[in-house]
């Protein structure tokens, strides 16, 4: 199968474009970054997905399934860039699929699209909305992304599509939102709030976007790794110190004193959990994580 991965340049888009390689596929990919020497069998064009290169890339090419990794976050861009990559950028990828005949589309989300509320349920299913929008408006662009590649199940039936809602990643390739946040030696958190944090191995994460493509899985899927730790847990399983704070001073001290940088919507994530419910996707892959928690954390504290 002919595969192109959208921000194939990225630390996780990399892993998976090596797995699907060592799988026996032939895999291209877009990306304004460079990937200089990739692997044999990996063939990179330097484009951005909005502009007319990357349309080129899908007409030449006709890739038979996309994988579109080309998001960013709050950690790695403004509010403007934010908006043209995510929601801009998965608009066009989608309608690239639509035009040019791609047989299979995954589009891999994020599961902080949920909201951190303090009455959501533990476990959130695929049906439960997403609420990121009015508790994290810096998220506002990854649920634009997210519901805008799910329309896709509905106005191009012939497109096999899957948005995939994986867990925070975490391990050794220390790029990734929680790895961000857990950059420094020491983690805030909100004076009596220890909220559940879900996470997986970078290399299982991989492994698992390879697997919807390979089974051809349509819908929306929660994709989780082992149980969550509560944040004090994480912070001494990969060797940071947990710092509470009350919640007056947290906004005050983001970015100083060596601590990650947070805008005022990532307050409600650092009192409640987002835990989801990845059954779905279990029982139509057959996945199962080989990194428990403990690995996770020290592939992360040791990478």
């Amino acid at each position: 199968m002919k595969v192109l991965i959208t921000g194939i340049s990225g630390a996780h888009a990399r892993l998976v474009a090596e797995r699907l390689v060592l799988r026996g596929h032939q895999v291209i990919g877009v990306d304004r970054r460079p990937w200089p020497a990739p692997p044999p069998g990996i063939r990179v064009y330097q484009a951005d997905v909005r502009k007319r290169p990357a349309a080129d890339v899908f007409r030449s090419e006709r890739p038979d399934a996309v994988i579109h990794m080309a998001t960013i976050t709050h950690f790695s861009g403004s509010r403007e860039e934010r908006l043209r990559i995510n929601l801009q950028g998965t608009r066009v990828v989608f309608e690239h699929c639509h035009e040019f005949g791609v047989k299979q589309a995954i589009f891999v989300g994020r599961h902080t699209i949920y909201g951190a509320t303090a009455d959501a349920p533990l476990y959130r299913d695929e049906y439960e909305p997403p609420l990121a929008v009015t508790t994290f408006p810096e998220l506002a662009d990854l649920v634009a992304a997210d519901l805008y590649a799910g329309t896709a199940l509905w106005r191009w039936p012939e497109l096999c599509t899957s948005v995939l809602r994986l867990v925070y990643l975490l391990g050794p390739t220390r790029r990734g939102t929680l790895a961000s946040f857990l950059a420094g030696p020491r983690v805030p958190m909100i004076l009596g709030f220890d909220p559940l944090f879900q996470f997986m191995h970078d290399h299982d994460a991989a492994d698992a976007v390879v697997l919807a493509l390979e089974h051809r899985i349509a819908g929306v899927y929660n994709v989780a790794g082992p149980p969550p730790v509560p944040l004090s847990v994480l912070c001494r399983g990969t060797g940071r110190r947990a710092l509470a704070l009350p919640e007056p001073l947290f906004t005050h001290l983001s970015g100083h004193f060596g601590l990650p940088s947070l805008p005022p919507g990532a307050i409600s994530h650092i009192k409640h959990p987002i835990v989801v419910d990845a059954a779905t996707f279990r029982a139509k892959t057959g996945f199962t994580h080989r990194h428990d928690a403990h690995a996770v954390m020290s592939s992360f504290r040791d990478g």
